[in-house]
């Protein structure tokens, strides 16, 4: 993990990748994983995977198997079609994290879906349940599409970090639309280039975590990508290394796109004449 640090609302972190906990064959295959990708925040779908029917912690939890010493749970609104549903699953994950002292509590990963078949956020819905939590005091973190005007709005309404989609949830497509999420980061940092934006879903392996930070997003947020793969410790340990070098290119400065060849030997300074290949 570098030690150079990045903020989001007012929680710092150095790790840029943050990692969900659904989809694993155990919860102790999870754990393993978490600890590979060296990540600091664990997004929680309070409502699906903690809270029981009758709106109770249930027996066994995900959370009986985080360190919620070293992690930062991130609640999620997953599975929420409404803005009014989103608000409440946010509110009800409040509630449970302050009573668990995790500062968690302070945010909410938000996400207003329209459609069970593409789980394409709303984004009436989601700018709606945006303002609110806002007012409700959350830090949010909004999952959007990768339209730039809607990102813009969504920041505007307050969101601490807009999340523009690779591609849709659990796709394992990777950044379908590199140039839309280039405007995204355009029209979120400017006038404000600490803005943090993180891509969020589609994720599938290691390069589409690189492409996405090498755009210059500030973070990566996935599941499946993990989860899903033949070997989650390996493929954590993978998408870790990833978002290491991702950002190390952005920072570093990549070269221009040329249209034709350009000799990487230099024809000048060198001892005896440069003969042009014929």
């Amino acid at each position: 993990m570098s030690g150079v640090t990045y903020r989001v609302g007012s929680f710092e972190f150095a790790s840029r990748l943050f990692v969900g906990t659904g989809k694993y064959a155990t919860f102790e295959l999870m754990a393993d994983a978490l600890d590979a990708s060296d990540c600091e925040v664990v997004t929680v779908a309070i409502r699906r995977d903690v809270l029981g029917s009758d709106g109770g912690a249930k027996n066994d939890s995900i959370l009986d198997h985080l360190d919620l010493k070293r992690y930062t749970i991130l609640p999620n609104t997953a599975g929420c079609f409404t803005a009014d549903d989103a608000v409440r699953s946010a509110r009800l994950s409040r509630e449970l994290l302050d009573g668990l002292g995790n500062r968690g509590a302070k945010w909410v990963k938000l996400e207003v879906l329209a459609d069970r078949k593409t789980l394409l956020p709303d984004p009436i819905g989601t700018l709606e349940a945006t303002r609110e939590l806002v007012g409700l005091g959350f830090e949010v973190l909004v999952y959007t599409s990768d339209d730039p005007i809607l990102a813009k709005k969504l920041k505007d309404a307050g969101a601490v970090s807009v999340m523009p989609a690779g591609a849709p949830i659990g796709s394992g497509l990777g950044i379908l639309n590199p140039n839309s999420v280039s405007i995204c980061l355009e029209y979120l940092k400017e006038g404000d280039p600490d803005y943090p934006v993180i891509v969020d879903a589609g994720v599938g392996t290691a390069s589409d975590v690189t492409i996405a930070m090498e755009l210059g997003a500030d973070g990566v947020l996935l599941n499946t990508g993990i989860a899903g793969a033949g070997d989650p410790v390996r493929m954590a340990s993978a998408m870790r290394h990833a978002i290491e070098a991702g950002r190390l290119a952005f920072e570093s400065g990549r070269i221009p796109r040329k249209r034709y060849a350009t000799a990487s030997s230099p024809t000048t300074g060198v001892i005896g004449p440069v003969v042009a290949p014929v």
